[in-house]
């Protein structure tokens, strides 16, 4: 439920119900706007009674919460998120691109490669140093070797750094190289992952899933957040169909969705999505035509010898293309 306070209500009106809620046994979350103060209340709400809710001065009005996702709705916190990231931060009036290699190779090809992007508007850098592959033969990364050169090369460049984690091990060595670490598509719903994530200290990059709702996926948000991380960040990435023209289905109908159902940042990965570079450039655009907060993008020195996903990455030339290209879009849809 919502309880939604009268314009300008008083701190004390505030603060004692927010009080009876705790007596209660439930959390209460404040969401304080200019004028409004909404308070959302989690927990089992048949312990609270609403007709004593309502008795309470300065209280206007309670709404009932249907969604089982709470924490990242937005009708608990009207106003867009701001997710701090390192040295930059993804909201609704930044533009934020992560860019770099699918999987860290070595550490002079991501000193490379963060001083590419760095130069043509990335704000951090992407880098793969554990890879849940779909062939065990495939390259797995360089797990703790390729955060250290992660933090070196963000370091060198002012880039904020953004890695995928696949285990609480991973987790636990992320923490002490990346800014913000990012839970895959395949871990979407694992769901002790997630909880482990929320409690790391740091933003988390959640990718939608294969073959996920947006209601799984917001509820895969709500696992993090309710581990007391309230910085969580959305990334479309595509979702698999019938279609094999493209690796995935790029489903930018999820941005307007979300963006009525969350305040959380939405960012959309264009080349996971169509695992060709020839189609990140106008699914790109698209991406951010149609509200998305970000973009992440795969971008490699020399994508015919990258160890992992190089026919879906652009190459310096086309990434500084791409980038200019860009800002008409950013500029039409409000973005400094």
């Amino acid at each position: 439920m919502i309880i939604v306070m009268k314009p300008k209500a008083a701190d004390k009106n505030i603060k004692a119900v927010t009080q009876y809620i705790e007596a209660n046994g439930l959390t209460a979350h404040l969401s304080q706007g200019e004028q409004v103060t909404i308070i959302g209340v989690v927990g089992d709400k048949s312990r609270l009674s609403t007709e004593n809710i309502a008795l309470l001065e300065d209280v206007d009005r309670i709404v009932p919460v249907t969604e089982s996702y709470k924490l990242a709705n937005l009708k608990f916190h009207p106003e867009p998120s701001v997710v701090k990231v390192g040295c930059t931060s993804i909201g609704p009036k930044t533009r934020t691109i992560m860019a770099g290699p699918c999987a860290v190779e070595s550490n002079d090809q991501l000193m490379l490669i963060a001083e590419a992007v760095k130069k043509n508007g990335a704000t951090i850098l992407r880098g793969g140093a554990y890879k849940p592959r779909t062939s065990p033969y495939s390259f797995q990364g360089l797990e703790e070797e390729g955060l250290k050169y992660m933090q070196e090369a963000g370091k060198a460049f002012d880039l904020a750094t953004i890695c995928e984690v696949v285990s609480l091990e991973a987790i636990e060595a992320a923490v002490k190289y990346v800014d913000m670490i990012q839970i895959g598509a395949r871990n979407m719903q694992n769901f002790i992952l997630l909880k482990e994530a929320g409690r790391s200290g740091l933003p988390v990059l959640l990718k939608r899933g294969l073959c996920a709702t947006i209601d799984e996926w917001l509820n895969a948000a709500e696992y993090i957040m309710a581990e007391g991380n309230p910085n969580v960040v959305l990334c479309e990435r595509g979702i698999r169909t019938y279609e094999t023209s493209t690796r995935n289905t790029l489903d930018l109908s999820a941005v307007p969705v979300l963006k009525e159902r969350t305040h959380l940042p939405v960012i959309v990965d264009p080349s996971h999505a169509t695992g060709a570079y020839r189609y990140v450039p106008p699914m790109a655009k698209a991406a951010v035509a149609c509200g998305a907060d970000g973009l992440m993008i795969e971008v490699h020195n020399n994508p015919a010898c990258a160890l992992s996903d190089g026919p879906q990455s652009l190459n310096f030339e086309k990434f500084a293309r791409l980038s200019k290209e860009l800002d008409p879009f950013w500029k039409l849809a409000g973005r400094n």
